[in-house]
């Protein structure tokens, strides 16, 4: 008895410090779920070219084409092959970063959605950063001005207006600042990206809501930490306001903010798709919207799996960022 315990004391004696680390099964669990979530939206984008109405094929030829081109055709995008054998030759073309031809441009599909994918990109990173730069002070500073039940006219002005902006769809938002300040006021251009001017109003529109909804959050999660011992002490000791919310409250309030971030990010990748077909945005959004209405079945599967592992990816930075911010209790309920 005494050499087994010997043994197995020499065993976690010698057992590498990385393998018993926390980190390492951290890493391990959320790099799993990306996997299989990933093999989860590529089986759904093949599935979507089976299950949605319409025939690829008679799509993508003239009409009344013969039996003989239709099977041609058929025969050679590889839909004449079993379920499974499709499944596994698109899932290897993904692989490869093959996507296929537009049956509408006649355009490789990797090289349209590499053109559109920039705009969506510049748009969507310019509203999330908007977001968050009108919603942390906001949320913030409204907290404090209103702690204790303290100015409730600027607390009740504040649940309106964000009950206000956060209840309007982004659709419905860009179609009237559209109205407003580009056909009335003619302030600004009314659709395309030709400057710097060209990014507000599609921007507002993409980020008001969601501001609204997370400078809330905020708020409420801000108040909260206001009444915690250890910032009760911080203020008794009469530290620098800055040092007070910056080092002591700031912190804690971010672990809630990228969380709901990273939770809100699918709505911002959906609500741009909408907008940038309101502002005729050259972005993905608009070619899918495009797509969509042609029946080109590869730009949309090609479309609908980049941003679905856009929001994946992102949310693992996000899971990976407040890890690294709060490392005991992320990994903790790992």
């Amino acid at each position: 008895m005494a050499s087994t315990e010997t043994a197995g004391r020499l065993t976690r004696t010698q057992r590498p410090g990385w393998v018993a680390s926390p980190w390492l099964t951290f890493a391990a669990r959320r790099l799993g779920r990306l996997a299989v979530a990933i093999g989860t939206l590529l089986t759904l984008t093949f599935l979507m070219l089976h299950l949605v109405p319409g025939d690829p094929v008679r799509s993508s030829l003239p009409p009344g084409a013969s039996a003989d081109l239709i099977r041609a055709k058929r025969h050679e995008l590889g839909l004449d092959k079993s379920l499974p054998a499709q499944f596994v030759d698109y899932a290897g073309d993904v692989l490869h970063g093959r996507f296929g031809t537009s049956v509408s441009t006649g355009e490789p599909v990797g090289s349209i959605v590499a053109n559109r994918l920039p705009p969506t990109v510049q748009i969507a990173t310019l509203a999330f950063l908007t977001i968050l730069v009108i919603a942390l002070p906001t949320g913030i500073a409204v907290a404090v001005l209103t702690r204790g039940g303290r100015r409730r006219s600027l607390d009740t002005l504040f649940t309106l207006w964000t009950g206000f902006v956060g209840a309007i769809p982004q659709f419905l938002s860009a179609v009237g600042l559209v109205f407003v300040f580009s056909v009335t006021l003619k302030w600004l251009p009314v659709a395309g990206r030709t400057g710097v001017p060209s990014y507000i109003l599609p921007i507002v529109a993409l980020s008001a809501g969601l501001a609204g909804h997370l400078a809330r959050i905020v708020r409420i999660e801000t108040l909260v930490v206001l009444e915690k011992d250890y910032l009760r002490t911080a203020r008794s000791k009469r530290l620098p306001v800055l040092r007070t919310y910056g080092r002591h409250a700031l912190p804690n309030i971010l672990t809630s903010v990228l969380t709901i971030s990273g939770m809100m990010l699918p709505g911002l990748i959906g609500g741009t798709v909408l907008v940038e077909s309101v502002f005729a945005w050259p972005g993905l959004g608009t070619t899918l919207v495009q797509a969509i209405l042609a029946q080109d079945y590869k730009v949309i599967q090609a479309i609908v799996l980049l941003l679905g592992t856009v929001v994946l990816v992102t949310n693992l930075v996000v899971d990976v960022a407040l890890a690294l911010i709060d490392p005991q209790s992320s990994i903790r309920s790992t």
